[in-house]
Parts: structure tokens; C-alpha cells; sequence
């Protein structure tokens, strides 16, 4: 377990849903209830947080939701409850899953491998854990390409990873080098915030 990592998400539990929720998750609800309609089969969700994403779950799933924090957990709990479906919790790190190989149909992630401390081998852990053909889809803010978000965000990133995300991560190019099929990248806001749809490739 990454204590230094785990300790830093516990102190930004109690502030999590004002950071988060209140603007944020109003805006990228459409697109999120749209990439986690296609939830079928036996589901990993990683970084489940405060809980703030299960309002967008389709109802009946079977879901095993890890987070490194347990104080966002604790906070996730009445969402968890309230789920019309299953969801087991965990506090588990990305990078020391103990599930066995090829063990869920589908991973989720949303807006998780900004804070990631090492994205390509977590990614590559995911790719363990998710069965041949299986699908990794995702919701996440990234670094852009274009002037002068480029350049903010390559100037606020060594801030922000002292309390909470990296704003300059190479998600889509980080999916690709663990190994995974880029199926669909769609840009939600410029190419800062989006959807990207990857297959793990078949053994």
C-alpha cells in the first residue's frame, strides 16, 4: 500500500464533495450516465471515492469499487447503500490488486489516473485483472496539447499533485503503452476532459 498517496486522499475526503461535487458532476453527468450505461458482467471500478459517480450507474450491476482511501470510502458509504445493485467496497491500491487474472468483464475509472502515482504499470495492473476482450472505460481530465492550457497546467501540476490530482498527465498515450487497444477517445471539453474506450487484448 502507498501510505504517502493513501494519507493524501484521506485528507481531502472531508472536502471531496464540495471540491467536487457541486459543479463538476451537475456538468459531466450526460457524458458519465453515457460511458456507464454499457456496465454488463462482472465490473471493476476503480477509485471509487466520496461516491459521487454511483447516481450514474445503470441499476442491477454487479461492481467491486476499490479507492486507496478509506476515508472516502467511509464517506461513500450511504451511496454505496443506497445502490440498487451490488457494489463491494474495498480499500485496495491499483498497484497491489489481489484479485486473480482475468478476473472482471469491464473496468471503469473516472477522472482516477490524474492521481495514479505510476499510470502505466496501474494500468497494466488493470489489464491483469480484466479478462481477454475485456473493456477499460474511462472518464478523465488530462493534459492538452494546445496553448496555453498546455503551459498552465504544466506550471500547476507540481501544486496541485501535493494535495490531490496531476493536471497534466498523457492519459490516452499511458493506455496505449500498458498495453491496451485504443478502441474511441471523444473530447469532451477541447481535449482536456474525455472518454476513452480501450480493449485488452486477447492473451
Amino acid at each position: 500500500m502507498d501510505l504517502e498517496t493513501q494519507n493524501k486522499w484521506d485528507r481531502a475526503a472531508k472536502s471531496f464533495d464540495f471540491m467536487a461535487g457541486i459543479g463538476a458532476e451537475k456538468r459531466w453527468a450526460p457524458d458519465k450516465r453515457e460511458l456507464f450505461s454499457a456496465m454488463h458482467g462482472k465490473i471493476l471500478f476503480l477509485a471509487l471515492g466520496t461516491g459521487l459517480d454511483i447516481e450514474f450507474f445503470p441499476a442491477g450491476q454487479d461492481i467491486t469499487a476499490i479507492d486507496i482511501s478509506p476515508k472516502m470510502l467511509e464517506i461513500a458509504a450511504p451511496r454505496v447503500a443506497g445502490y440498487d445493485g451490488k457494489i463491494d467496497t474495498q480499500a485496495m491500491d491499483v498497484h497491489d490488486m489481489p484479485f486473480e487474472d482475468a478476473s472482471f468483464d469491464q473496468v471503469y475509472t473516472s477522472c482516477t489516473f490524474c492521481s495514479v502515482p505510476d499510470p502505466v504499470a496501474g494500468l497494466r495492473a488493470l489489464g491483469r485483472v480484466l479478462k481477454p476482450g475485456g473493456e477499460l472505460r474511462m472518464f478523465e481530465h488530462t493534459g492538452s496539447r494546445f496553448l496555453p492550457f498546455k503551459l498552465t497546467m504544466n506550471i500547476m501540476t507540481p501544486l496541485t499533485s501535493r494535495v490531490g490530482p496531476d493536471m497534466n498527465r498523457t492519459t490516452v498515450a499511458n493506455v496505449q503503452a500498458a498495453g491496451f487497444e485504443i478502441k474511441q477517445v471523444k473530447n469532451i471539453y477541447i481535449d482536456v476532459v474525455k472518454t476513452i474506450i480501450a480493449e485488452n487484448p486477447a492473451a
